[in-house]
């Protein structure tokens, strides 16, 4: 499972890439419980799915609050940032323009 390909680190966030090309990327993240990314923008859209536990994604200042199975997509340009309201696994992909 793509859960299975990466691990947690106490107090850390893990990644793993599993394709990175032009046309995009695939990257596997692990996140120990209030862990996570500061608020930033990207310049490429981006999906984020949730694997395991729950996280909360603040989308153009708007908090989302995501579980396992469930995702959202983050566009370009919107600043974001996520934390992990317990330990999580997700996937994100994010699709560059040719």
């Amino acid at each position: 499972t793509l859960s299975s390909l990466v691990g947690y680190q106490e107090g850390s966030v893990v990644s793993k890439t599993l394709i990175n090309k032009q046309a995009g990327t695939v990257t596997l993240f692990s996140f120990d419980s209030g862990q996570g990314l500061s608020e930033h923008t990207a310049p490429f859209d981006a999906l984020v799915q949730v694997l395991e536990g729950s996280v909360t994604v603040t989308l153009g200042g708007v908090g989302h609050e995501l579980a396992a199975g469930e995702m959202i997509i983050m566009p370009a340009g919107v600043p974001h940032a996520l934390r992990a309201t317990a330990r999580m696994k997700m996937m994100l992909v994010m699709v560059k323009e040719r």
